[in-house]
């Protein structure tokens, strides 16, 4: 896939982009429609696959559980990474991992929605909007509904963000430039590990939509990769082709960046 060159103005950041050391093979993409942007933080150079389709918004679904996390952290909702935090109420839901009791990091590994539900709730709609108005989240609508505004719903619209938007504020949170505490930075950063290898450490959070007919129809993988002495922030999403979800679109992260020789 031939890599576009661009220079592009966010509200947090200035990124131009540039090739990686060789073409991405397009066959990576497995026939999505994709939007991948990667931030290399230490020369500010930055590969876009598609301008045009990396400034488009959709629901950031599950990812959102990262600045949901920021917040109750912040806020004395949830006290460390490992301390007893969701308490299950008993209801049988499909996916299994949801189906305990469960700690911060648990809880965001299996992206346990119900848990979340419950930590939105507490925040409640007015401090959760100061948030997302200071940070400057998307498209900051949460009139959704406190507990389901990052959720694509048939019958509501929900909160939305970019790929270009998710790597610009991520890097400004690695930056320290938001109004989270370092200590609570360090948390997150904790319970986003998602994978050592002898290159590196790979971050992130995968999110997932579906349609009306209960089948995958987006995926999210936003996040970041430590690897020798260099930083990349990246933001990826799929729609289109076969059952897009947030797995599939780690999977493409990850063979991309292995391309790279970087993970």
């Amino acid at each position: 896939m031939k890599l576009n060159t661009l220079v592009f103005s966010l509200s947090f950041l200035v990124i131009t982009a540039v090739s990686f050391a060789q073409e991405i093979d397009e066959s990576l993409f497995q026939g999505y429609d994709a939007a991948l942007v990667i931030y290399n933080r230490v020369t500010g150079e930055t590969v876009n696959i598609d301008p045009a389709r990396s400034s488009q918004r959709f629901a950031p679904c599950s990812t959102f559980k990262i600045y949901n996390t920021l917040i109750g952290l912040e806020l004395g909702f949830i006290s460390g990474p490992d301390e007893p935090w969701y308490t299950w109420d008993g209801v049988t839901r499909a996916i299994e991992g949801w189906n305990q009791d469960l700690t911060l990091r648990e809880a965001f590994r299996v992206s346990a929605v119900p848990a979340y539900q419950i930590l939105a709730r507490q925040i409640g709609e007015n401090r959760m909007k100061e948030y997302i108005e200071t940070i400057g989240y998307g498209s900051k609508d949460i009139s959704a509904g406190i507990d389901t505004f990052w959720l694509p719903r048939p019958d509501s619209v929900p909160i939305m963000i970019s790929a270009d938007e998710q790597a610009a504020l991520l890097n400004s949170l690695l930056d320290g430039r938001l109004s989270f505490s370092e200590k609570n930075i360090a948390i997150l950063r904790d319970v986003m590990k998602a994978e050592t290898t002898g290159k590196g450490t790979l971050y992130g959070k995968t999110g997932s939509g579906t349609g009306p007919d209960g089948k995958w129809n987006l995926g999210w993988f936003v996040g970041f990769l430590e690897t020798e002495g260099t930083t990349y922030v990246f933001a990826c999403n799929i729609t289109g082709g076969e059952n897009p979800s947030g797995r599939t679109a780690r999977t493409i992260v990850e063979n991309v960046l292995r391309s790279q020789g970087l993970l």
